[in-house]
């Protein structure tokens, strides 16, 4: 879990905006435990002490970047060097796209099961989105001077898509116009979860 970003679009920490009664990395972080995914290490920057203590309540691994800048790269190589040994894959996930489905995870872990050697990147209605799922092994080549679009781009052949009916993989949370329609989105999934069979005018089955 990519935790590292300054949040300059935001203006605040978007890790620790509440969304619904939970804050954003509250709600990734569930997502990947829900979505089976038991081994997490969260990405904090170097000034990121409170996101380091609200992930600390999870049982999570927590690394820190020394790049003051945020830069990807950099916190998947830190997390990366903070997995536990024999992982074959590695889910990439951003905490600024907090309405992803636990489904979608498991549905990745689940693919990359079948593909292992495949990047596996989840697409909703023709657009690419996160999280995305590397062989363990390719991150390896992630050096210094690379970038993960690099790794893909280096790798076609080993490139392989995910058609997901979920929304939640390209709703990214960068600006404050962002994080408003994410929170109506976040509201209106869990009326809709919470609705009885039946509600809103819909025939019960």
């Amino acid at each position: 879990m990519l935790a590292a970003g300054q949040s300059r679009r935001m203006g605040t920490c978007k890790q620790l905006l509440p969304l619904e009664g939970k804050t954003a990395i509250a709600r990734c972080l569930g997502t990947l435990l829900r979505g089976g995914i038991n081994e997490v290490v969260v990405v904090t920057g170097p000034q990121g002490d409170a996101v380091a203590e609200a992930a600390g309540a999870y049982p999570v691994i927590v690394a820190r970047t020394a790049d003051l800048d945020g830069d990807m790269a950099a916190s998947v190589r830190a997390g990366r060097d903070a997995l536990p040994r024999g992982a074959s894959g590695v889910v990439i996930a951003l905490c600024d796209h907090p309405l992803v489905a636990p489904e979608t995870v498991a549905l990745l872990a689940a693919r990359h099961g079948e593909q292992m050697g495949r990047i596996i990147i989840p697409v909703h209605d023709g657009g690419k989105g996160h999280p995305t799922l590397f062989p363990r092994a390719l991150l390896d080549e992630l050096k210094d001077t690379l970038t993960l679009r690099d790794l893909v781009r280096s790798n076609p052949d080993r490139l392989h898509l995910l058609e997901v009916d979920d929304p939640g993989v390209l709703l990214d949370m960068d600006t404050p116009e962002e994080y408003r329609r994410n929170v109506a989105l976040c509201r209106a999934r869990i009326l809709s979860e919470s609705a009885p069979p039946g509600s809103f005018g819909v025939p019960s089955a």
